[in-house]
């Protein structure tokens, strides 16, 4: 429809509506409006949120740029559009490969434009030249109908909102651009340009956005048909252009940015990577304000408590936040109806669309953007002059956490805002012109735009780091370039913040002590009772007293599931720790703890809408710092809030479970509406001899938290659990998680005092500490556990956390869910409130026996119940499958040489472990056999091709345990994995005549001159040990483990007792210095990185395939999907079960779900969306038989993870002590006496494996198949078990969800899996040609005059650093080349740069510069026209981006400028000069050299464990320099002129300046004085001379060895 006609046709539309009533008293719950559409909705409804923010994840490229000097310019559109373009790699493309993930930019409203095509907009300008119009851009609907209601509703909303419609705007498309999928979903668009109603006072321009915010939420609210109907700007400064098309077709297909008259003062841009490829238009960015690159992982929380806030304040915040409370309220606010608002936030939408939506909240209540975003995302660590600001938000808003770069406007400022762990890129380009770019990556701005001023013209180039952030005053126009500092402090001088302070009654209850506990006659009954058992007192609480932490185990959890125990569970059980993996990362809660705070508010929370607009009555506030409280603590808050305690103690004569919870529900909104600020749930009043039954603490907290929700009360009170039911840090997680504000857990520390009190006289207490000291370890291990808890979804703040629900509930019925966990995922099914009843029942009843003691006196001892350990046949106890009994019978069949009697006994092991059965969810399935079996002749060898062992590490087993796997899986076609670590070169080639020498340390008598040890996956892990570019090189494929099952979203480390000389050797580490794995790849903190790190891998190793490594969970269909678009090749699915040689007992038994849910769902997901064509997924969980490998098939996977059994095959008995390093067997250990004992026969392995395959061929044979290959995918093939017997609960049902039927889509093709695994698939770059492949090859030639990079020229050299390690192999010596570049360089410069390589690039570059160098010498310095412009400094100018040199072994780096975060993080040799460091410097260092020439940020050296580094101070000022280190791993010491220390120094500045002509390096060598550094060491480097910093210590030292 055309503009004109269309506005005609909507005139008499206007004109049909009633005439607007009289002008009534302002309110925010006004009657209906007359003529309007009359709906009901259903504004807030957490049931939904799993289901999209499980679905919605993604990540981009994303900046600004922007004129701070003067007005608007046709050169930001174009260096804007260009800088689109140039981080198109940082996006995703549908399957289609031409629609695009999103892409988008905001500018100022281009009115010459406008007026060009739109007449009656022209004509309205002229008359009204100072007249302020407002544009909302519409996504409508293409269908015909919804399109005239959209247009009708735009005029109606405009009515009721005090505008009249000036004239509606068809924008100029070109719809040819969009790919197949894009097209499918493509809206429409219009502008509708908006006036004030002649009738409506004038509108001054902060009333003119409120009043647009007003019309745009109510026409949201006002749209009544299933079609998506979208406002994607609404607003009289800015306007946003944005689709699912890639970044160069965005200009191609609104004409719009072409027209040369479109000018603009800034313009944010954004280039999406969607892990859902399904089209939504809507999710493009930018959103109204920001444009976000990350995720924020505490969106579940935030969501949740915006929620809570909207419903506490009775009345639409929005509309609050508009002025409609205020005494003169816009006439926008008329007609308000929530109803026809819609909500604020919207569990429909993705996290960035919900932190958009809540920052224009606080904006449109009169807060700046900036004092808006520094209090929605604060820093970790205020300065002391910000303090006061952040102080007062803190308990008003709990941070929106997680990697972020936000580029954000109003209209008024243009800027941009960084996480407080620094997580995403954000490079800062300024010119002495004013003109400023900001982007995910240096010189993406001027990428193909000769706009751009020349580098002659640079005044700076600097970043923003953690938690900083920066602005442009576009006001002002005055070169009003704002840094972190100026923007702070303009908002920390604010008066306001002292005054609202002083309007809040404020409490700090610092840590006490701990007062006396005494452990009664009856509470061991009370504790079986609650479910302990004595495996909890032994393993878990004794070592939280003892010493402080969690206790560790290993193997696994091979024990059922909770819902499939026949053993009662405590409710805690029935949830699973949710983990990030790829699309965010993990923290270091040790290493990186400093971010991480426990802080805890309790009273009535003030709403931030009502502060800002003055309208809260105050608060009583009491801030403790950690959840975990004692009596003292307790009673004290109790003192200060108004305190009800409500008994959680139930009487099962009189009301039933479900009874109880929702009275005591009600209970706690009726206190909290009498006034009570503080609700404590407390079991205490339980009797074990009595008749009651009490509700488990977790079901009444969040039923409780659920309905002051509901009642809109949840600001007004906080919830305490007292409680005698927790004793493991998961407990407090999920308490905290389903909303108690703090836990005291009382029973854990009277059993600290127990465990202290010697049991009598001349006997030792079990823990050696005094009881006071034993409880504050008690509550310092559960602090620490849940730190780690948070950090594995990485979340910082417990407030972020608190409420979030960050868990998958595995177990429970949804009646049960919908009550206390509302919103959780619970997919299974399982107990429901009268079989939980039944549970509880059971402990309380088991609580009345006992046993007699030696004497035959009366005693009550705690039942083992073998959860953790399994426990002898016939004792008792929970099954496992992985018990010592069924390690036997394995070992028996594949040491028996009789075929036939081997098969027997291999059936001996299957019939045990089928009879003792259910232990994970395809137990509950069987096949449906065919009538007809099929005669193929199935090909065992084609079987054993698609098996492939677990990453277990070399280390972690012992060398000839590893060794022998790897030469069995050789043997059958397989593939054995290497773990974490590197790997000995002489295992590339096969054993041959080396037997008795090489090889003489493996004493299997079946080991023959054929094999090879090989292992044909190669493991690039976290730790990056030993991960070189011959260890790549080398590879047939490399696994990218993001998570492993026992621990997923944790790291790891290898204790010193393990490290020998060897395993030193291959890990480029130090002998007896334990191995840090940090939990996330400090490359991979969202899914374009990984992107990045699979193009890495590629270059390198063009034919290895590139295998990621997930752990299930909810959410892991498009986790898979962003990975299948990365460009991987395999994808990995590990359940929750999978193995460990050490983890924390409650990671291993509470993180991750079971595979069947994982791989069901990314199965799905990917053949929905039109990707499973692309990858071979591959399971591994508890894979122990042909009937789980023929099941995992039909399920979706292709190929199968073998982990424990394997060892077992090996030889392994099932001991648990991997941990110790004393396993009897010699298979997980480092001792030489005890690895004397390893049997190392590959061919007991490959008896297994072939006993498997014949099995899993019997199988297909009576499915009527022919192949493995045929049953992939074939769901139809199996079934419910006959009779699932479970004990527990009727109401379990897999069915539902692992054999879903897979929905037809748009993309959706039936997949049928190939013959063979697909060869790698091509680089994801244009043509998928390499910068390098100009010079790789034969013939080729390595120009002698610099190549020009731009940044899309990524990984530049490592595609030839793989070529010379690849030949150097096969020839043995090679020629060093010599290569020069220009420009900026892409990602992943150099990464895995031989030595035979020396490179100098004149510019600048990205993240990741020389990740895993391997003995390049390498050299960055500033164009030199910007050097010599006498402006620019390049020792105050960021030349590197974040995580440089990451694992790199060897080889010399020089930078003349500063560096991002992370630099030399897991140096393992490199010797390297950089002249500034962001925070993390040197962090997990291990060996080598680093040199700071400037200023680092902090957290130098932490996990450092080898190797030195020199920080330059010259203020000599030794506390300044301490306040940077992590003083628990290194210590500082001030170098001396002459010492050994002085004379590294002075090398490498001489060195320095060689390679780059620094003139810093200059004017120290010219002034030397090695008093002005100062040394970082960790304790392993202390006393080698040649690290020594006093002049004469070398010949002491010398002497006294």
């Amino acid at each position: 429809m055309k503009a004109v006609a269309l506005a005609l046709a909507l005139s008499c539309v206007s004109a049909l509506l009633p005439a607007r009533p009289p002008r009534a008293a302002s309110s925010l719950s006004a009657a209906k409006v007359p003529g309007a559409t009359q709906r009901t909705k259903n504004t807030y409804d957490l049931s939904t949120i799993e289901r999209t923010l499980a679905t919605e994840r993604d990540a981009c490229g994303v900046g600004f740029v922007a004129e701070s000097a003067a007005g608007p310019s046709r050169r930001v559109i174009i260096a804007a559009t260009a800088a689109c373009d140039a981080n198109e790699h940082r996006g995703g493309c549908s399957s289609d490969c031409v629609s695009g993930d999103g892409a988008g930019i905001m500018t100022q409203i281009p009115w010459a434009v406008y007026e060009s095509d739109t007449p009656a907009l022209k004509a309205r300008r002229e008359q009204n030249p100072d007249e302020k119009l407002g544009v909302a851009t519409l996504f409508v609907p293409r269908d015909p109908e919804a399109a005239a209601r959209a247009s009708e509703l735009a005029y109606e909303a405009a009515s009721l909102t005090g505008f009249e419609v000036v004239a509606w705007r068809d924008l100029p498309i070109d719809p040819s651009i969009c790919g197949e999928a894009a097209a499918a979903g493509r809206p429409d668009f219009a502008h509708v340009i908006l006036a004030t109603a002649a009738d409506v006072p004038e509108r001054d321009p902060r009333s003119l956005e409120r009043a647009l915010y007003l019309y745009r939420r109510t026409l949201s609210g006002l749209w009544d048909r299933e079609e998506e109907f979208y406002i994607a700007s609404c607003s009289h400064k800015t306007v946003v252009y944005k689709g699912m098309v890639q970044s160069s077709a965005l200009r191609k297909f609104y004409l719009d940015l072409a027209n040369e008259l479109y000018v603009s003062q800034f313009a944010i841009y954004h280039r999406r990577f969607s892990t859902n490829t399904m089209p939504r238009w809507s999710l493009a960015q930018p959103f109204r304000q920001i444009a976000h690159n990350g995720e924020i992982n505490t969106i579940r929380g935030n969501v949740n408590w915006m929620v809570s806030r909207a419903l506490a304040a009775g009345a639409d915040m929005g509309a609050v936040a508009a002025g409609c409370s205020s005494d003169d309220p816009d006439r926008s606010c008329e007609f308000v109806d929530p109803d026809q608002l819609g909500p604020v936030v919207d569990a429909s939408k993705s996290d960035s669309a919900n932190l958009d939506a809540s920052l224009e909240l606080y904006t449109r209540a009169g807060r700046t953007v900036d004092e808006s975003l520094l209090l929605m995302m604060p820093p970790a660590i205020p300065k002391p002059e910000e303090k006061l600001f952040f102080d007062l938000h803190a308990p008003l808003q709990e941070a929106w956490d997680g990697p972020a770069a936000v580029c954000y406007s109003d209209g008024d400022v243009v800027g941009a805002r960084l996480d407080r762990n620094g997580l995403r890129p954000a490079r800062i380009t300024r010119y002495r012109d004013g003109f400023v770019a900001l982007s995910s990556e240096t010189g993406s701005h001027k990428n193909s735009c000769d706009a751009v001023p020349p580098d002659s013209e640079i005044l700076e180039r600097t970043r923003l780091g953690p938690g900083m952030m920066c602005k442009i005053d576009l006001v002002k126009s005055d070169g009003g370039y704002y840094d972190d500092a100026a923007v702070k402090a303009q908002v920390a001088a604010n008066p306001k913040w002292e005054q609202e302070l002083a309007r809040q009654k404020r409490t700090i209850v610092d840590n006490k002590p701990a007062p006396a506990y005494t452990y009664g006659e009856s509470d061991t009954r009370i504790q079986a009772a609650f479910g302990w058992g004595s495996e909890d007192v032994d393993m878990q609480v004794l070592a939280m007293v003892a010493s402080g932490g969690e206790a560790t185990h290993c193997m696994g959890a091979d024990a059922p599931l909770a819902a499939m125990s026949t053993f009662a569970h405590a409710a805690y059980d029935y949830f699973k720790q949710r983990h990030a993996q790829v699309t965010n990362p993990p923290i270091d809660p040790i290493r990186e703890g400093h971010v991480m705070t426990t802080d805890v508010w309790l009273g009535q929370r003030p709403n931030c809408v009502d502060v800002a607009l003055e309208l809260d009555a105050g608060a009583d506030l009491v801030r403790i710092e950690t959840p975990i409280m004692h009596q003292a603590e307790l009673d004290e808050v109790s003192s200060v809030l108004s305190t009800t305690t409500l008994s959680t103690v139930y009487d099962p004569a009189t009301e039933s479970l479900e009874e109880a919870v929702k009275r005591i529900s009600e209970e706690a909104v009726n206190a909290v509406r009498d006034g009570a600020k503080l609700v404590i749930l407390s079991d205490k009043t339980f009797e074990p001899t009595g008749d009651k039954l009490y509700v488990q603490p977790l079901i009444a907290v969040g039923a409780s938290h659920h309905a002051l929700i509901s009642s809109g009360l949840r600001m007004s009170a906080s919830l305490v659990v007292e409680t005698a039911q927790v004793w493991s840090t998961h407990h407090v997680a999920t308490l905290i998680g389903y909303g108690a504000s703090a836990v005291h857990p009382y029973m854990l520390f009277r059993v600290a005092t127990q465990l202290t009190t010697p049991p009598a006289e001349g006997k030792k207490a079990k823990a050696a500490v005094e009881s006071n000291v034993g409880i504050e370890n008690a509550r310092n291990a559960l602090k620490a556990g849940v730190l780690k808890i948070m950090s594995k979804i990485g979340i910082s703040t417990l407030s972020s956390y608190h409420g979030a629900q960050i868990f998958e509930c595995i177990g429970l019925h949804p009646e049960v869910v919908d009550v206390a966990f509302k919103g959780t995922a619970s997919r299974v099914g399982g107990l429901d409130f009268a079989e939980l009843q039944k549970e509880t029942a059971s402990l309380v009843k088991d609580s009345a026996y006992g046993g007699l003691d030696a004497d035959d006196v009366k005693v009550f001892k705690l039942s083992n119940y073998g959860f953790i350990n399994a426990l002898q046949k016939g004792r008792g106890g929970e099954e496992h499958a992985n018990s010592p009994r069924v390690a036997k019978l394995l070992h028996a069949s594949v040491r028996e040489d009789d075929p036939v009697e081997r098969k027997n006994k291999y059936n001996d092991f299957v019939k045990e472990l089928t009879e003792t059965a259910p232990f994970g969810l395809r137990d509950l399935l069987q096949f449906k056999y065919a009538d007809t079996p099929s005669d193929a002749d199935i090909s065992l060898r084609e079987i054993t091709e698609r098996f492939v062992t677990g990453g277990m590490s070399l280390g972690a087993l012992s060398r000839e345990t590893h060794e022998s796997l790897a030469m069995a899986m050789n043997r059958l076609g397989a593939a054995s994995n290497s773990g974490e670590g590197g790997e000995d070169k002489v295992r590339n080639d096969h054993v041959g005549e080396n037997r008795d020498t090489t090889w003489k340390h493996l004493r299997g008598k079946s080991i023959v001159a054929g094999d090879i040890a090989q292992s044909q996956i190669r493991q690039v892990a976290s730790g990056r040990f030993g991960v070189t570019a011959p260890y790549l090189a080398a590879a047939a494929q490399i696994e990218i483990k993001v998570a492993q099952g026992a621990k997923p979203g944790e790291g790891g480390q290898l204790p010193g007792q393990k490290v020998d000389s060897y395993i030193a050797s291959v890990r480029a580490a130090t002998e007896g210095v334990t191995l840090i794995s940090p939990p996330p790849h400090h490359d991979i903190y969202s899914i374009e990185d990984l992107a990045q790190l699979i193009f890495d891998l590629k270059a390198i190793n063009p034919k290895a395939r590139i295998s990621v490594k997930l752990v299930s969970i909810i959410g892991i269909g498009t986790v898979a999907c962003g990975v299948a678009k990365a460009g991987a090749d395999v994808i990995q699915i590990s359940g929750h079960d999978g193995g460990s040689g050490a983890a924390a007992i409650s990671s291993i038994k509470h993180a991750g779900a079971p595979v069947e849910l994982g791989l069901a769902e990314s199965h799905t997901t990917l053949v929905e969306n039109g990707l499973r064509g692309l990858v071979t997924v591959r399971a591994d969980g508890g894979v122990r038989t042909g009937a789980d490998v023929v099941k995992l098939a039909l399920l979706g996977a292709e190929e199968f993870g073998f982990g424990t059994v394997a060892m077992v095959a090996a030889g392994c008995v099932m001991a648990r002590v991997c941990h110790t390093n004393n396993c009897p067997v010699g298979v997980a250990t480092q001792k030489e006496k005890l690895r004397a004992r390893v049997r190392g026969e590959p061919e007991d392995v490959t008896r297994y494996f072939e006993s498997v395959a014949e099995e899993t061929a019997d199988i297909l044979k009576k499915l009527g198949l022919k192949s493995l290959r045929e049953a992939v995918g074939r769901i139809d093939l199996l079934e419910l078990v006959d009779d699932m017997n479970l004990s527990k609960t009727t109401r379990f049902d897999v069915a539902t969800t692992v054999l879903k039927p897979i929905e037809k889509g748009l993309f959706t093709q039936d997949f049928v899996a190939p013959a063979e695994p697909a060869p790698s698939r091509a680089l994801l770059c244009p043509a998928g040609i390499h910068f390098d492949d100009q010079y790789v090859g034969e013939g080729k030639a390595i120009s002698k005059e610099p190549y020009y990079l731009v940044n899309t020229d990524r990984a530049v050299g490592t595609r030839l650093a793989g070529d010379i390690a690849r030949r150097q192999r096969a020839e043995g010596k090679i020629q060093p080349v010599e290569l020069k570049y220009t420009g900026a360089a892409g990602q992943s410069f150099m990464a895995f740069a031989v030595s035979e390589m020396k490179v100098s690039l004149e510019g600048d570059a990205n993240d990741y510069v020389c990740k895993g160098l391997s003995g390049a010498h390498v050299s960055i310095f500033p164009p030199r026209e910007a050097e010599a412009n006498g402006v620019f400094e390049a020792k105050n100018s960021v030349i590197i981006g974040n995580t440089c040199l990451y694992g790199a072994t060897s080889g010399k780096f020089f930078a003349a400028g500063q560096s991002g975060d992370r630099f030399g993080v897991r140096n393992s040799g490199v010797q390297a000069v950089i002249e500034g460091a962001g925070d993390h410097c040197c962090e997990y260092m291990t060996n080598g050299v680093v040199l700071v020439l400037g200023p680092t940020g902090i957290n130098v050296g932490s996990g450092m464990t080898g190797g030195v580094a020199y920080l330059y101070d010259p203020s000599v000022n030794d506390d300044m320099i301490a306040g940077r280190l992590k003083l628990t791993n290194v210590k500082p010491r001030r170098v001396q002129n002459g010492s050994p220390a002085a004379d590294t120094i002075k090398r490498l500045l001489r060195e320095h300046h060689e390679a780059t002509a620094s003139k810093h390096a200059k004017h120290l060598l010219e002034n030397f004085d090695a008093s002005h550094f100062c040394q970082v060491v960790p304790p392993s480097e202390e006393d080698k001379p040649h690290h020594a910093v006093v002049a004469d210590s070398v010949e002491e030292m010398a002497v006294s060895r």
